[in-house]
């Protein structure tokens, strides 16, 4: 009997489903300067999604008009759709170079949907955009999608800037730090790890 092969982005049928976060700044760092050279909306949509940790379905609805004229350090309110609930998405240095790039080479209106499909005049689906992040990540391995962009944020700010549970599941809007815990996927290795510090 021929076993099925397990593909990094496509699990075998009736596998449950974990979307990572890109764990490697090196990774990150990669996919950037792909997408730099590449499509300045996607470019835009990377940048703006590992900065802000927002869902991806926020970051949509999103007009040219509402980050436009943002400069570094600036907020704006949005509601979240899945919640209803209040939250910022803020424009740091990264985010808003990448902002720039893509107003200068699309020359988009105010009006017109940030993240605007090629197709039409609306913005690009949830769907599409999980397309998009998993192409983005096709050399890595494991499971990505667009919840990845979030989960990145999360992951990076906790590992690197030593932000602590309780403030990343704030900014999540999560009910609990525990579950913030099991979004962002706690590793075996990184648990059993602590057993070398040495008190």
């Amino acid at each position: 009997m021929m076993r099925e092969k397990e593909n990094h982005n496509h699990p075998v049928k009736g596998a449950a489903i974990f979307v990572e976060p890109i764990r490697s700044e090196k990774d990150i760092g990669k996919i950037r300067r792909r997408l730099k050279k590449g499509n300045p909306r996607d470019s835009l949509l990377f940048n703006l999604g590992i900065n802000n940790g927002l869902r991806i379905g926020d970051l949509l609805k999103l007009k040219v008009e509402d980050v436009v004229d943002m400069e570094v350090g600036e907020t704006i309110q949005i509601k979240e759709g899945k919640t209803g609930k209040r939250n910022v998405l803020g424009m740091n240095k990264t985010s808003h170079e990448a902002l720039q790039r893509f107003i200068k080479a699309a020359n988009p209106k105010d009006e017109d949907p940030l993240f605007k499909s090629k197709k039409g005049s609306k913005a690009i689906t949830v769907p599409y955009a999980s397309s998009l992040v998993k192409s983005w990540c096709r050399e890595l391995k494991g499971n990505y999608a667009s919840h990845s962009l979030r989960k990145t944020f999360g992951y990076i700010q906790r590992t690197k800037f030593g932000v602590g549970f309780d403030v990343i599941c704030r900014r999540f809007n999560h009910s609990s730090p525990s579950t913030t815990m099991k979004y962002l996927g706690i590793e075996d290795k990184e648990v059993n790890g602590i057993l070398l510090n040495e008190i």
